[in-house]
Order: structure tokens, then C-alpha cells, then sequence
């Protein structure tokens, strides 16, 4: 796209012509022999041992201060920042030394990549710094970083603090803000933690297909798309579980999915169209064991991320200990509300949500009435893990009925802070239940209900050649990480968020 150049950004094309005037290939294909990372040296580098004095390293130059034919520069790699001393009488970039003078102090800049080549000491003040013997110039930036800089007084200015900017351009937020590359660090430590927890179990990571003929497993409105050679509309997955359950009708004891989920609805702190969950299913277990397992499992990510398991969320202080605190569904609605809905009808449902100022809709049926007085009246009280049990039928068509109420369904949801972080259930293994469930949610599209769960012709056929009794449980990854790292929006833990589209690129 043509823009008009700013100042900055015409100086850097023409530093990045004078280097090709002098025959360097700002852009070199050549691999470049990398031996130590900035946080390597600065921990291991010991003056009496005499260790680190063929370094090889590359990164950002990120700072720079010329004092005539001896200069100072800081470079950022991979690990961190380390700084750099440059003498004009021993450098060489290229094969000509009094380059020096065009390159480094004319044609180099702040944010372009470098490597160079020395030896490690310590400077007057005790600073660890590579002394360059050589410089190579790997990659010219042609627009200035925004640069983080601390006055007197310790306060950070940050040219780069627009929240959306920042979102939008990812790239630069994680040169300039180093805060920010820690929470995805943590994020994966979060999931190695899990992953190391189910394959300690044996159960199979597996892949389910992402582009699906039915959006099943969740009530949710789906992504479409369509498959020109088969001339069919396809939707992106909004959940993986009728695909990991009909592995478990193949035979497999235990699987389990990290996978990217869409589902076509809003946007906000809490919320992003493409999500990440994490699914397991597990043969001859109920949602009790389930429970257990899934208390044992957050702790341990919760321990091997802090190591120990009382943490700060927001305002709050929430302990990770087990066991974790247990309530019913329907009495959680009775505690906050001072009401008793399980006998309520739809009609005395809606009723009752109007007196609440609950607002609801014509399409709602008893199910989602219900969701919406839990989530307005007791969801944010759930600030320490907490498991809310045994859900009305209506809200649950993949659940199994409770063995002593059929009312009811062996279903859990985990809150903590306010938020529903994970889902399980007993599942329903009965196909003549499954289908009856999967017509009434059929009634509830027909209603208007665009969230409605459509009729898996497939994965009744599946349940029809037996699946054991079988327990299940999604987490939701970025709103869980979202928690462990303290963050108060998802955009936080996302490294890409989906943005409004953007009216220029300049």
C-alpha cells in the first residue's frame, strides 16, 4: 500500500541505499554462526575463568552512543539485552575497516538486526559487555521502533502504549514491551503443565478436524464457509467433543485435544471469535472423578507456573489448593436469589427474570432463562475455585441424566473469579436419549434460537455401536492463562486478537 514517508522513514531508505552503494547486502541470506544468547553471557561470564571469548551473537541494536572511534550499543536477542563496546581501529564490517565510520554511525539505526563477533568482559563500572571484533549487518528496518524510555524519576514513557495499536501490532509490542513476550511464555508453561499431567495418565493428544458438515458439540452460532469441489457449506468447529468421543467408541481409553475453536458471537474482556480449549475424554469415569481429576490437574499448573498455589487475580487473592468447593446449580440460583426455580416453568421463568431485571427474549427456552439468572446472579460470586453441579436437563443435551434426579444431568461447571474456566460432564452414552435431546434443541432453532444444537446423524450412528461410560472436560486455555498470569482482557494472552478492520497502514 503507498503511503506518504515520514522524515525517519526516508533517512532509513537512504541509509539502506548507502549500504548497497558500499556493497553490503542489507539482507543477507547467509546463515549466521550464533554461539551464545545475551542472558547466557550475563549469567555464566566469569572474569577469573576467562570464559566467552569467541562470542558470536545476534539481535536488535537498540541503543547507541558514539564517542568518536569508541561507541557503546545495546543488543536484544531471543533472551534479553546485553551491551556491546565498538572501536573503530578493530572493527570490521565487511572486509573494509574505515567502513566503520559509514556504516555503523551513518547507515546503522535503532531496531536493525546486527551479529557481531568478541570477546566478553567487564567494563569500569562492572558491566558485563562484548568487546565487537567484528559486525555484519543481518537485517535493515525501515521504520523507527517506538522506544520505551525511563526519566529521572523512574517513570515509564512508553511510545507504544495504545492498547489497540499494541493488539493490532503485535510485532512491535513485543520488541518494545519485553512484559509482554513473558505472559506467552507462561501461556505455554501453562500447557506443557497440562499436556505433561495427561500423557503421566496415558491418554493420546490427538487432531480432530476443524473444518466440520455440522457444528456440533456446544450451543453456540458457527462460522460458515463452503467447499467449492463439493459444493457444500462447511462451518469452522465450535467444540471437538462429538469427534473425541467417537474415539472413544473406537476403543481409545483416554484422549485429549488442544484445539482452536470459532464461534460467531462478540467480542469483549473475556471473549474472542477463534479460542483455544482443551478437551479430554476419559473411558469408565464419572463427572465425580472428573472432579478430582480436574482439581489435581489445575493446582499442578497453578504449582508449576508460581510454585505455590495462593495467587493474586485482579483484586482478588484465590487459592488453587485442593480440594475445591462444591455447590448445585439450582442451589446457588436459590442462595443469591432468595428463590427456589427448580419447579419454575418457561413462563414463570421469564416472569421471574423480569422482576430480577433480567432481560431475556422470546427465543429463550427454560435452559437459557436459567443460564442467564445463574450468570447475572451468581456467577460473579464464585471468586475461589468453586464446581457448580448437577444442571436442569434443558441446558445439558450432551449430558447424562443425574442417577437420582432425571431432572437433572451429572454435569459440572469450575468458577473461579467470577468466571466459568472449565466444563464436564457424565456423558450421555444412550442414543435414544441422545436423540430425543437432539430434537427438542431442533424445536429450539425452529423457535429462533441461533445457538441451538443441530442433529448429528453421524454421531448418533456412532453411539448406536456402544460407547462405554465415559466422563469429559473442556478448560477454556485463554481465559485460564488469562488468570494464572493476571491479565485483565484475553487480547492479553492472545498473540493475534481479532481486530475491527483497519482504515490505513501507515
Amino acid at each position: 500500500m503507498s503511503k506518504e514517508l515520514n522524515d525517519q522513514e526516508r533517512e532509513r531508505r537512504e541509509a539502506l541505499n548507502q549500504l548497497r552503494e558500499l556493497g553490503i547486502d542489507p539482507y543477507p541470506a547467509d546463515l549466521y554462526p550464533v554461539n551464545s544468547t545475551a542472558v547466557e553471557i550475563k549469567q555464566d561470564f566469569d572474569p577469573e575463568k576467562g570464559n566467552f571469548q569467541e562470542v558470536c551473537i545476534a539481535g536488535r541494536l537498540m541503543s547507541r552512543r558514539i564517542m568518536g572511534k569508541a561507541s557503546f550499543g545495546e543488543i536484544m536477542d531471543h533472551s534479553g539485552r546485553i551491551q556491546a563496546y565498538f572501536n573503530r581501529d578493530e572493527i570490521c564490517a565487511g572486509e573494509d575497516k574505515s567502513l566503520y565510520n559509514t556504516v555503523f554511525k551513518k547507515a546503522l539505526d535503532i531496531g536493525d538486526f546486527i551479529g557481531v563477533k568478541g570477546f566478553v568482559f567487564k567494563t569500569q563500572v562492572g558491566e558485563t559487555s562484548i568487546h565487537v571484533k567484528e559486525l555484519v549487518v543481518l537485517s535493515k528496518t525501515l521504520r523507527p521502533l517506538p522506544i520505551v524510555k525511563t526519566d529521572a524519576e523512574g517513570n515509564v514513557h512508553d511510545g507504544f502504549a495504545d492498547k489497540e495499536q499494541r493488539y493490532r501490532m503485535r510485532y512491535v509490542d513485543l520488541v518494545v514491551n519485553p512484559e509482554v513476550k513473558d505472559v506467552f511464555l507462561k501461556r505455554t508453561k501453562i500447557i506443557n503443565s497440562m499436556r505433561e499431567f495427561f500423557n503421566s495418565k496415558g491418554y493420546l493428544e490427538v487432531d480432530t478436524p476443524i473444518l466440520q458438515p455440522i457444528p456440533g458439540g456446544a450451543a453456540a452460532r458457527p462460522f460458515i464457509t463452503h467447499h467449492n469441489t463439493l459444493d457444500q457449506d462447511m462451518y469452522l468447529r465450535i467444540a471437538n467433543e462429538l469427534y473425541l468421543k467417537r474415539l472413544i467408541v473406537g476403543g481409545f481409553e483416554g484422549v485429549y485435544e488442544f484445539a482452536r475453536n470459532f464461534r460467531n458471537e462478540g467480542m469483549d474482556r473475556t471473549h474472542n471469535p477463534e479460542f483455544t480449549v482443551m478437551e479430554i475424554y476419559v473411558a469408565y469415569k464419572d463427572y465425580e472423578w472428573m472432579m478430582n481429576f480436574t482439581e489435581e490437574m489445575v493446582e499442578k499448573a497453578v504449582l508449576d507456573l508460581h510454585g505455590k498455589t495462593n495467587i493474586p487475580i485482579g483484586e482478588n487473592e484465590v487459592d488453587f489448593k485442593r480440594p475445591f468447593n462444591r455447590v448445585t446449580f439450582l442451589g446457588a440460583i436459590e442462595q443469591y436469589t432468595g428463590t427456589d426455580v427448580s419447579d419454575f416453568d418457561e413462563a414463570q421463568l421469564r416472569a421471574f427474570c423480569k422482576q430480577q431485571g433480567i432481560e431475556t427474549d422470546e427465543t429463550m427456552g427454560r435452559g437459557k432463562l436459567l443460564d442467564e439468572i445463574f450468570g447475572e446472579k451468581c456467577e460473579p460470586n464464585f471468586i475461589q475455585p468453586t464446581f457448580v453441579m448437577d444442571y436442569p436437563i434443558e441446558m445439558s443435551p450432551l449430558c447424562k441424566k443425574h442417577r437420582e434426579n432425571p431432572r437433572l444431568t451429572e454435569r459440572f461447571e469450575l468458577m473461579i473469579n467470577g468466571k466459568e474456566v472449565a466444563n464436564a460432564y457424565s456423558e450421555l452414552n444412550d442414543p435414544i436419549d441422545q436423540r430425543e435431546r437432539f430434537e427438542e434443541q431442533l424445536k429450539l432453532s425452529e423457535k429462533g434460537d441461533d445457538e441451538a444444537m443441530f442433529i448429528d446423524q453421524d454421531f448418533l450412528r456412532a453411539l448406536e455401536y456402544g460407547m462405554p461410560p465415559t466422563s469429559g472436560m473442556g478448560i477454556g486455555i485463554d481465559r485460564f492463562v488469562m488468570m494464572l498470569t493476571n491479565q485483565p482482557s484475553i487480547q492479553d494472552v492472545l498473540f493475534f486478537p481479532q481486530m475491527r478492520p483497519e482504515r490505513s497502514y501507515s
